[in-house]
């Protein structure tokens, strides 16, 4: 539980700190927290470190994608906002694999699978998300696995 505790620990340091903005955006990421727990049925346990990265992954994903559709629609300030609370929250993802690294992971995935052709990329997917978990994002990894297995 140490990820739940330093999001709590970081909450209260915020919101005695007087940094209402931060306080907002944690108090908004521990209620994804609660509602992740309430869906799974975890609420008496509480999530591991690595469920709750998930739950930040989402969150840091909705912010992009609100930061691209308010960039699309002439609404910088708001894309802005978002910025900043993507800011927050990454924090507490582990540090994201580069695109490089990526590319290298799922050429040698496939590689050790002896994968070949469109039919086997779900697998491919699987297996890369497997090793990297939460450093990656799984967009990035399909497309790479879509453009290595296609060529």
């Amino acid at each position: 539980m140490a990820l739940a505790e330093t999001i709590q620990n970081d909450l209260k340091a915020a919101l005695l700190g007087g940094d209402r903005f931060k306080g907002d955006v944690l108090r908004n990421l521990k209620a994804a927290i609660l509602n992740e727990e309430v869906a799974q049925n975890k609420r008496d346990t509480g999530l591991s470190d690595e469920e709750i990265e998930k739950v930040v992954a989402r969150e840091v994903k909705k912010r992009a994608e609100s930061i691209r559709l308010y960039t699309d629609n002439g609404r910088p300030e708001l894309a802005q906002a978002e910025r900043e609370e993507s800011a927050v929250l990454e924090v507490y993802l582990p540090k994201q694999l580069s695109e490089a690294e990526v590319i290298e992971l799922v050429e040698r995935t496939i590689e050790e699978m002896g994968a070949s052709g469109m039919q086997s990329m779900g697998l491919v997917i699987k297996a890369v998300k497997d090793k990297v978990g939460n450093t990656a994002d799984g967009a990035l990894i399909a497309a790479t696995v879509k453009r290595s297995l296609a060529s």
